[in-house]
């Protein structure tokens, strides 16, 4: 066994490797770039290697770089994880080259894989089924025809050379296809300048369904199957293991056509065999057809560890250090059901745009399994993939399994920006999903309703409002004695909450115990029993702030912005003599004195309130007659604090 492994990777695949390496007993080495210093999988590893600038290009994707970071610090080999460069046939020869081990599949084994055509030829001298078609030379219009009849209708016509869905046409029957075949050659002939197409297939409901291998060099096994139909632009959202719907049958012939796939390029270490698969009339032994593999970990690889018990990690270890494959064929079984949701720092309703930001609370449901490369105060940064975390949920059955996922994600808290966690919830909840009838356009048939921004009702903006106040604590705690500062008067605070602006106006009763208006709705919140209520739902709302920013975690995060007091207070003020408290608050600096000369915008107090610094700025130039109160007072909304001489009038 390895005394010391390198991790040539950063974010969440980083740290999941290092977790299994440290509970093997083996040292790691982290690499990271400028922005990555203060990073998870930096504070994990036992040692860490500065290798570049941000940009992947100046750090991760530096082969040589890594290498040398590997021998300086005595490690023995190199885990790639996923992405970067995991795939890369030629780093794994400078790896092994250097004297190390590159913990993954050989040079020639990636390179079998990493060119489709050649892959998929590989794969039919192998007996593993392809995707019926055509990929000659002849482009003679009555032999494509008679090569359509052939591979059975619906057949797609592709351009040789295409890309964007130019030159491609989808025929349904055979009268369509010699007009469907002039449109597309067409089509190519002006885009690319080669009128070639080929021909294939069409699986009319798609499911994407990959099959876990692992090999030593020469045998392997199976892990069983994962499900990746949920998908949108080919992008994997939610995972599962086993696949719905999936017979022993089916289950057998493609675990076996995965295991001579892996077992015909001397396959070595974790990998995945993906299939399109035809869900049109249920899940059948001769529906299911070789897309490519993927000569790595998957990000998705959790699911299979929780149905089957296996450590991939470790087994990559185990066996790239010389190990015999841990476990038979048949000591291998599946139990129970698992889900894992790809969290992403996206702004779903802008069409999935990645976001940034610093993540200002940061907590997840102890009952799911959670894979991140962040914490709390981290930052999402613009040069990674912005993904937060993984979420995964085990159970015995499929039912059970996913309404623990989509509990999971209704707990998921995340502060700081925005996420796809209500996409997510919403998806597991939707009807044919949880019905497990999926395939690859479920999710584009369904956008309109799974991207929804989601909109707070008055009880989430009630609980804001209170939090914003300061009334009701961030962690739902009893409140604090309010009474002495708060007379039985209505407060308000302005918030904002999907570019909405609204009032939130509340009147203290008692300590813990609050009406709260906004617009027509009036809502009774109060602390009682050890919980807070709005009205008669007791309310297992979460919350967080950062400055202004406020999130509400009920249900979904609700995001809303408490606007300064002083915003509300401008137009009013303006030309006035008297600066008052916007509300209450504790003085906490006075910058005036009787006689001072001043001009509009200079800041004349700070008042503390509601966890945050306002400053008091003079609503016009002017001489400060007086000073109402002193520094450390505490005041009440509209208490007068500074007074302005009267402007002298012309005669």
């Amino acid at each position: 066994m390895f005394e010391k492994i390198l991790i040539a990777n950063r974010g969440e695949i980083a740290c999941r490797v290092m977790e299994t390496a440290r509970a093997m007993g083996v040292k790691t080495v982290a690499v990271y770039s400028d922005v990555d210093a203060g990073a998870k999988h930096v504070a994990l590893a036992d040692q860490a290697v500065h290798i570049g600038g941000a940009a992947p290009a100046e750090s991760y994707l530096k082969g040589d770089v890594i290498i040398a970071a590997a021998l300086e610090t005595g490690a023995q080999g190199i885990h790639p994880g996923y992405g970067f460069l995991s795939e890369n046939p030629e780093f794994v020869e400078a790896v092994e080259a250097a004297g190390l081990t590159f913990i993954g599949p050989s040079a020639d084994a990636i390179r079998a894989m990493g060119l489709k055509d050649a892959a998929k030829a590989l794969m039919e001298k192998a007996d593993v089924p392809v995707v019926p078609g055509y990929h000659g030379a002849n482009q003679d219009p009555a032999f494509l025809a008679e090569q359509a009849d052939t591979i059975g209708y619906p057949v797609l016509i592709k351009a040789v050379a295409g890309g964007g869905g130019k030159g491609m046409r989808l025929v349904e029957e055979p009268a369509a296809f010699a007009d469907a075949l002039a449109s597309a050659q067409g089509e190519a002939t002006t885009a690319f300048g080669n009128p070639d197409v080929l021909i294939e297939k069409f699986v009319t409901s798609p499911r994407h369904i990959e099959v876990q291998v692992f090999g030593d060099g020469t045998s392997a096994v199976h892990l069983f199957e994962r499900d990746c139909s949920l998908q949108r632009r080919h992008q994997k959202v939610i995972e599962e293991a086993p696949a719905p719907g999936m017979t022993e049958e089916m289950r057998a012939a493609m675990g076996q056509a995965a295991v001579r796939a892996a077992e015909a390029i001397g396959y070595k270490g974790a990998g995945t065999i993906e299939f399109i698969v035809d869900g049109s009339d249920g899940l059948r032994p001769d529906g299911f057809w070789f897309m490519e593999m993927n000569t790595r970990l998957q990000v998705e690889h959790p699911v299979t560890e929780a149905i089957t018990g296996v450590d991939l990690v470790e087994w990559q270890l185990r066996v790239a250090s010389g190990e015999p494959l841990p476990k038979s064929q048949d000591a291998l079984t599946i139990t129970g059901h698992s889900f894992e949701a790809r969290i992403y720092a996206e702004d779903v309703p802008k069409g999935f745009l990645p976001a940034t930001g610093t993540l200002s609370h940061l907590e997840f449901p102890a009952q799911a399994r959670i894979d991140s490369g962040v914490r709390a105060g981290d930052t999402i940064s613009p040069w990674y993939d912005p993904m937060i975390a993984k979420l995964v949920v085990h159970g015995p059955t499929r039912d059970v399994a996913l309404k623990q996922l989509e509990r999971a994600l209704r707990w998921t808290d995340v502060g700081g920006t925005v996420t796809n966690v209500s996409f997510l919830a919403l998806l597991a909840a939707q009807p044919d999903f949880v019905a497990g009838d999926v395939d690859t356009g479920l999710i584009d048939r369904n956008i309109d309703t799974l991207a929804q921004q989601p909109v707070a009702c008055t009880k989430s903006r009630a609980i804001a409002g209170l939090t914003a106040m300061g009334l009701r604590p961030l962690d739902g705690s009893a409140p604090a004695n309010t009474l002495v500062l708060w007379s039985p008067l209505t407060h308000v605070v302005t918030l904002t909450h999907n570019e909405e602006r609204f009032d939130v106006a509340v009147q203290v009763n008692d300590t813990g115990a609050y009406t709260v208006q906004i617009g027509e709705a009036s809502h009774e919140v109060t602390y009682k029993t050890g919980a807070w209520w709005v009205d008669d739902t007791k309310t297992l709302a979460r919350t967080a702030r950062t400055g202004n920013e406020l999130t509400v975690f009920w249900g979904n995060g609700y995001r809303f912005t408490v606007v300064d007091p002083l915003e509300r207070e401008d137009e009013a003020a303006a030309g006035g003599n008297l600066i008052a408290a916007p509300m209450p608050g504790l003085v906490k600096a006075i910058f005036a004195e009787a006689g001072q000369t001043v001009a509009q915008g200079d800041r004349l107090a700070i008042l503390e309130a509601m966890k945050m610094e306002h400053s008091l700025l003079a609503p016009r130039d002017g001489i400060v007659a007086d000073v109402l109160v002193t520094e450390g007072a505490q005041v009440e909304d509209g208490s007068a604090l500074i007074l302005l001489e009267e402007e002298e009038t012309a005669e």
